[in-house]
């Protein structure tokens, strides 16, 4: 996809960097989560870790973040699915896409994979699940369009954001709708995101399923539990695209 421009459905450009790798019939899209973008690097690492094991990756930054146009302080969950939906419209339909989310953007990989069969496998880091939960605990002292996410002033919180976050409230109905193969991998140390969200996604779950829970990892699980993130994601997909 070297070269290839990639807008949403406001005309937004998508900023991406593509890793390739020898299997040409998959590739490996990778969502960051809030305040985020593709060069976080949790994602770096497993990005880099898989295309050197053959799998082609793809890292985004959804519009608003990173070196994406748009504003932030019209990111939400609900915007960010129709992103990832412009990035399917890039792949050919004999590729076989798996989506990786950490934090929300594993939320936008739930709601989507329920309803789009082009992704063909999910992968969520340290899930966002309950949706309304996590901006209560987090921004219930913020007001929205006039404070800050964990008050950094590049991060405005705004209604826009709150809302969509509270309407959609969880994805457990999503999770059981979702019929393609799932890995969830959490850390047991998440602060930000509770390990709980992810167990309960994984037990709304009926699909083929499978649960890792990396002992001492944080959100953004750290240097040292990356080569188990590679290891685990790599596995899984051997399995079931050997």
């Amino acid at each position: 996809m070297t070269g290839s421009e990639i807008r949403n459905r406001s005309g937004e450009s998508i900023d991406y960097t593509f890793h390739p790798g020898t299997r040409a019939d998959a590739l490996v899209i990778l969502g960051h989560g809030v305040t985020g973008n593709k060069d976080r690097p949790h994602l770096v690492a497993l990005a880099g870790g898989l295309a050197a094991l053959g799998w082609p990756c793809l890292r985004i930054s959804f519009s608003g973040n990173g070196a994406s146009e748009g504003h932030f302080g019209a990111c939400c969950i609900s915007k960010e699915i129709s992103d990832l939906q412009a990035v399917l419209d890039m792949v050919p339909n004999d590729v076989n896409v798996a989506y990786a989310g950490h934090s929300m953007g594993g939320a936008v990989g739930v709601l989507t994979a329920a309803r789009d069969m082009r992704i063909r496998a999910l992968v969520s880091l340290a899930g966002m699940t309950r949706t309304a939960a996590f901006v209560e605990r987090e921004f219930s002292a913020v007001t929205p369009d006039a404070g800050f996410m964990w008050e950094d002033e590049n991060c405005p919180l705004s209604r826009t954001f709150v809302d969509d976050l509270k309407l959609i409230d969880n994805t457990l109905d999503a999770a059981e709708a979702v019929t393609q193969p799932w890995l969830l991998i959490h850390g047991d140390a998440d602060d930000l995101v509770p390990v709980q969200d992810g167990l309960d996604a994984f037990a709304a779950a009926t699909c083929e399923k499978r649960w890792l829970e990396i002992s001492e990892a944080g959100h953004s699980f750290g240097e040292s539990s990356y080569p188990q993130l590679v290891e685990a994601v790599d596995e899984w997909l051997r399995v079931l695209w050997a």
